[in-house]
């Protein structure tokens, strides 16, 4: 089962109320007009993409160890995939489609690693529940998010609903401006240009790792050619 069958039938339960978490009709109807709110936007298209230069970063593991951007890009090509956090069971389904990938991305001589605002115990959390073997990094009030154009406010209506959820963002992210990234996946060549980009504002659409395998390969051939 691909990812996106996996998600969307984890779509499918939520609406239909097989899910711990049971949203009101009310409550789906301001999620969905967020989400649409957000693609009309046009947000997702002014974020940096495929041949823009991807920014260093030095950001913290859930040991608060610092992992550079230059010294993985030193090794080899990377993959970067940005994530809401701990809370959002996409992102989770999505993390976990990504360390099966993780042997043949390694075997192109590239590293992986995940990036969301939440704080290193809440990153640990992540690394342990969906058994994670790639560094999950924070990223302080997703200022790295910022500059890729990644980084939205929630609306205040959507507020509300996360509030009604019992999802307090300012305290997982340790951040009281309710923002998050749009969910976002890279491949960064070793000369720090991006090589592909994929970017929803709809975070229950996520791309098939499997996507990343030929970007690599082509990398790869470049670099012996």
């Amino acid at each position: 089962m691909s990812l996106q069958d996996r998600l969307d039938a984890l779509k499918a339960d939520f609406k239909a109320g097989r899910f711990p978490l049971i949203p009101t009709h009310e409550q789906l109807a301001l999620m969905e007009r967020a989400t649409a709110e957000l693609i009309a936007s046009g947000q997702a298209g002014r974020a940096r993409k495929a041949g823009d230069i991807f920014p260093d970063f030095t950001l913290l593991d859930p040991d608060r160890k610092p992992v550079s951007s230059r010294e993985l890009l030193a090794k080899g090509p990377l993959v970067v995939s940005f994530y809401r956090g701990v809370w959002c069971p996409y992102c989770n389904l999505e993390l976990q489609a990504l360390e099966a990938a993780l042997p043949e991305l390694q075997a192109r001589g590239t590293n992986l690693v995940a990036i969301s605002p939440q704080t290193a115990p809440n990153s640990r959390r992540s690394q342990r529940e969906n058994k994670l073997s790639f560094p999950i990094l924070t990223d302080p009030k997703s200022e790295l998010a910022r500059e890729l154009g990644l980084r939205f406010a929630l609306p205040d209506y959507l507020i509300g609903v996360y509030k009604g959820f019992k999802n307090n963002l300012p305290l997982t992210n340790d951040d009281p401006s309710w923002v998050l990234p749009m969910p976002a996946r890279y491949v960064i060549g070793t000369n720090g240009v991006i090589a592909y980009s994929e970017i929803n504002p709809d975070y229950t659409q996520r791309p098939d790792p499997s996507e990343l395998l030929p970007v690599l390969d082509r990398l790869l051939q470049s670099k012996v050619a």
